[in-house]
């Protein structure tokens, strides 16, 4: 039987989920450079290629194939095969393969158990001279990715960079209050030395402000 969540590959980032990757909705995780995102992307597409379901990957940062086999570990070459790589170089590309992943939502060999987009705004930045069109654009593809999550009945998992927001004296995610309302899920990562800490910023179901502290290994994370 098909459970509403999928496992992120870490029992304290399904914990503070609620159980994990909602399925239909967007899972949002923002932070500064190096605090942990691409790697729980990462962890959560291995776990779920490790239950036989096959993975969209989307990467505008340059996908670090040394990573993944660290985190896939000796099954590494199998779980791959399943992995549908995709490597946007610009904005408007990025716009185009997130319309072609529905070729292989259709039709891949194996069903398709989780989509990732890391990040979702890398490219974005390039667009920022632009004003509201770039804004437009961001908001039509996330509007397309959280329409294949509904057809579809999978999760998707995106990340975020972060930039100071002057009016509310805060750290907030890049994409305005567009991305913001189309995540049902948002978590913060933050960097203190080499602790990290991922904290809760929005949920339908669980409150604001619960965490949990993790240092990132070789294999993926453990908490602290």
């Amino acid at each position: 039987m098909k459970t509403d969540r999928i496992s992120t590959g870490s029992t304290a980032f399904d914990d503070l989920l609620g159980g994990g990757l909602e399925r239909r909705a967007i899972t949002q995780i923002y932070g500064e450079p190096a605090s942990g995102k691409s790697t729980l992307c990462l962890m959560a597409a291995v776990a779920c290629l490790r239950a036989g379901n096959s993975v969209v990957y989307i990467d505008t940062e340059g996908f670090s194939v040394e990573r993944f086999t660290q985190i896939a570990g000796e099954n590494a070459g199998t779980l791959a095969d399943r992995l549908y790589l995709f490597e946007p170089l610009d904005f408007s590309q990025q716009g185009t393969m997130i319309a072609d992943t529905e070729g292989l939502l259709k039709n891949g060999h194996a069903p398709v158990g989780l989509l990732v987009m890391d990040s979702a705004t890398a490219l974005y930045r390039t667009e920022l001279d632009l004003g509201r069109e770039a804004i437009r654009k961001l908001s039509h593809h996330m509007i397309k990715l959280l329409g294949l999550a509904k057809k579809y009945d999978i999760p998707v998992l995106i990340t975020n960079q972060i930039y100071m927001d002057v009016e509310r004296d805060r750290v907030a995610g890049l994409g305005g209050t567009a991305l913001e309302h189309l995540s049902k899920a948002i978590v913060r990562l933050e960097k203190k030395d080499s602790v990290r800490r991922a904290m809760l910023r929005k949920h339908r179901s669980r409150p604001e402000g619960l965490s949990f502290d993790f240092v990132i290994t070789e294999d993926g994370i453990r908490t602290v």
